[in-house]
């Protein structure tokens, strides 16, 4: 199983989670490509902390939305977004080579994750830049979503995700952010979460519902409170579960 985690959103003087300590216990990172979050600096440091510990990179593309941290809804037409996620991709992977690695694969961020999980054309678009840049690159999203059936479709790799730190609706989605209990910020209920996904490939919903959650890779978010506690024990929990923790790439 793969632990990944949002990293690289700082920006400026502004520094957002510890990224050196969610690292040290993450399989692959989940970089900040500029636009919802990072800069040139905090890509650089990230691309060269991951290479030392072999930590797999990956775009975490976003709206151009530094103000909203990426997680307000913003129309694009179609190649507009192909192209700005092409360079984001393109501005991370040119850090990556510095450190003789690599841009992984794709995973889009707050209000344009959800977008291209229903919407066709936001989805196509995103299939489109990565289809360009390189066909071998996967793409992190949820199961089931049209961006994995497009992505699919498209001959693209899929990589299904499933988050430890955030509640789920009974439909498999994700509760919205603007809910009061759209996150899980108990570390050890966290690491629960987490065993179950990788060892049953199911999650409880808000309501107690079990639903099917088979995913390669489990997701924590560098912003959530005790993002590195969570990971500690998310990690410990893993490997005394038997799971072997490593990169899907």
């Amino acid at each position: 199983m793969d632990l990944n985690a949002d990293l690289g959103e700082g920006f400026g003087s502004w520094r957002l989670g510890d990224d050196h300590a969610l690292l040290d216990l993450i399989s692959s990172a989940n970089v900040a490509c500029g636009f919802h979050a990072g800069d040139a600096a905090t890509m650089h440091q990230v691309c060269a902390a991951a290479a030392e510990r072999g930590v797999a990179v990956g775009a975490q593309v976003g709206y151009r939305d530094l103000a909203g941290f990426g997680r307000r809804h913003i129309a694009y037409d179609f190649a507009e977004l192909r192209d700005e996620t092409i360079y984001q991709l393109g501005a991370l992977d040119a850090f990556c080579r510095l450190y003789r690695t690599r841009v992984r694969y794709l995973k889009p961020h707050g209000a344009l994750y959800h977008a291209a999980a229903r919407d066709k054309a936001v989805a196509a678009a995103l299939v489109a830049a990565i289809s360009g840049y390189d066909h071998e690159l996967p793409v992190l999203c949820q199961p089931g979503s049209v961006l994995a059936q497009l992505a699919t479709g498209a001959g693209l790799r899929v990589v299904a995700e499933g988050f430890a730190d955030r509640n789920y609706l009974p439909n498999g989605t994700l509760v919205p952010r603007s809910s009061p209990d759209a996150l899980v910020t108990d570390p050890e209920q966290v690491a629960v979460r987490a065993v179950r996904m990788a060892v049953e490939q199911t999650l409880v919903a808000v309501d107690g519902t079990v639903i099917a959650c088979p995913v390669e890779s489990i997701c924590l978010h560098g912003d959530t409170p005790g993002a590195v506690r969570c990971a500690e024990l998310v990690r410990a929990a893993l490997i005394d579960a038997g799971v072997t923790l490593t990169p899907f790439t």
